[in-house]
């Protein structure tokens, strides 16, 4: 073992004490010069990063495609062909919903999948599948209407082990206190694909043809899968390119999972359905993404039809809300973590404060938007209504790993299988809704969302916690047992206690 180094961080220091391990801070080994200065834990954040930007673009880039899709070809006024694609509203309810029907089945396998051939795998593989679906996405909506319904399912259904997929990532690479930060930089990929996917693809419709954004977005989220399965690694250890220091402080705070344990417990599905933090956490990740997909999917109608910009104005402004929820996404991480680790707030009053506090303010704002009188108030009030889901993030995304670490990537399939549920309804609600393109039926659209933000807020203040459940506690017990023998089930056993089988 080298000499002990500079003395470590207050973070480090309370990551490895707050997981109670015996070993002496001494023995961890100081940071020498790699050949890469960026910690390969953030380096890891960072590719995450762009995948969830592949991910959300190739999801997002529909809701503007359709629009070309469906509207007449006109040069001053004069219409110079008729649509290509003369689909009526519930029918293109039916096309942007197509996707999460896909997406709601696989996110519980996902999860499972993830703690039997790893996150990193399971992640590759979701992506490099919706990338491919994409490139064919123009020769099936030209064949059928159904058979671009069928693509869209079947890209759901790949994108959804990517989620629970990502948190079995965070498992083996994610020191306790870090967790916040490293998982948001991740999922801010996310809007920042959408901010990307928006005004890039109202530009290639309107410049090279509707056609060109599936061929753009389906080759970078390819070109990306290839950096992914080359520079990312399952866990640490295997990681040729990490060093000693970086190594040693990930496996002393995480602990069993990052030092070759294998620990094969049996999930507790009866204690899952059962716990009120697992459901506070559910709630509020259905809360978030029925305002956040409702958004999403019919932001550029709404700019559209009520505010009266054209088709590239809506692809930039569209763009705008989610700019800034990428950017409060990676505050609230930081935020989160540092009143966690300077001892300012507990874990479950972070994550309640971040998860409650943008509930509340996306409910004001959305309402002040359905009254706003100008497009510029509307715009303003849209885009400070979906940065501040930002900081909610911060509070339920990463909640599954307080509770439950070794279960966190089948706890985010399970809060995102019912989050998916607003991909499914929101669309054909909104559509049924705004018949007429008037005000007023917005107004509802707004109203139902800013409802459903409040009863988030209120349940998981209520109910949410930051704390590991005792269901989820591994028996010391199991940590002697060797990879090939450790088996056991915690359904029965609350305070975990047990013994190998």
């Amino acid at each position: 073992m080298e000499e002990a180094g500079p003395s470590q961080s207050p973070t480090e220091k309370t990551a490895i004490k707050t997981n109670h391990f015996t070993q002496d801070l001494s023995d961890i080994p100081s940071d020498s010069q790699g050949r890469w200065k960026l910690p390969r834990r953030y380096f890891v954040a960072l590719l995450a990063f762009l995948g969830f930007c592949n991910i959300y673009a190739l999801r997002a880039n529909l809701s503007v495609a359709i629009v070309a899709m469906t509207q007449n070809k006109t040069v001053n006024g004069t219409v110079l062909y008729n649509t290509e694609f003369p689909w009526d509203a519930e029918l293109r309810g039916l096309v942007l919903s197509s996707f999460f029907y896909g997406y709601i089945v696989t996110q519980i396998p996902g999860g499972w999948l993830a703690t039997q051939m790893g996150g990193k795998r399971l992640f590759g593989i979701g992506v490099g599948v919706t990338a491919f679906i994409t490139l064919i996405t123009p020769l099936l909506a030209k064949a059928s209407i159904y058979l671009l319904i069928l693509g869209r399912v079947f890209e759901g259904l790949f994108e959804g082990i990517t989620y629970p997929s990502i948190h079995a990532v965070w498992n083996q690479w994610a020191p306790p206190l870090e967790r916040s930060r490293l998982a948001t930089i991740a999922f801010s990929g996310s809007y920042f694909g959408t901010v990307v996917a928006l005004p890039l693809s109202a530009f290639l419709a309107q410049h090279v043809g509707w056609e060109s954004i599936f061929y753009v977005f389906g080759v970078i989220a390819l070109c990306w899968c290839m950096a992914w399965w080359m520079f990312v690694t399952e866990t640490p250890q295997s990681d040729r390119r990490i060093t000693d220091y970086e190594m040693e402080y990930i496996r002393s705070s995480i602990g069993a999972s990052a030092n070759h344990v294998k620990v094969n417990v049996d999930p507790p599905w009866k204690r899952f359905f059962t716990s009120l933090p697992v459901w506070a956490i559910m709630i509020a990740h259905f809360s978030e993404n029925w305002g956040f997909y409702t958004l999403l999917t019919e932001l550029p109608t709404f700019m559209k039809d009520i505010l009266h910009y054209d088709l590239l104005q809506v692809g930039w402004l569209s763009a705008l809300p989610y700019l800034v929820m990428g950017i409060v996404v990676q505050i609230g991480g930081f935020v989160a973590d540092w009143l966690r680790s300077n001892g300012h707030l507990t874990t479950t009053q972070v994550r309640k404060l971040c998860n409650c506090g943008a509930f509340s303010c996306q409910t004001l704002f959305l309402v002040a938007a359905a009254h706003s009188s100008t497009p510029a108030a509307a715009i303003s009030c849209l885009t400070v209504a979906v940065g501040f889901g930002g900081f909610a993030w911060a509070g339920f995304s990463v909640n599954h790993l307080d509770l439950a670490p070794q279960f966190a990537s089948i706890l985010m399939g399970l809060s995102n299988t019912v989050a998916t549920l607003p991909g499914m309804i929101s669309p054909l609600l909104t559509e049924h809704l705004v018949q007429h393109k008037a005000l007023r039926e917005w107004q509802g659209v707004f109203y139902i969302a800013g409802g459903i933000y409040l009863a988030g807020a209120v349940f998981y203040g209520l109910f949410a916690s930051g704390e590991r459940q005792k269901w989820a506690d591994i028996p010391d017990s199991y940590m002697l047992c060797r990879d090939d023998h450790s088996h056991a089930s915690t359904e029965d056993m609350p305070f975990g206690t047990g013994s190998c089988e």
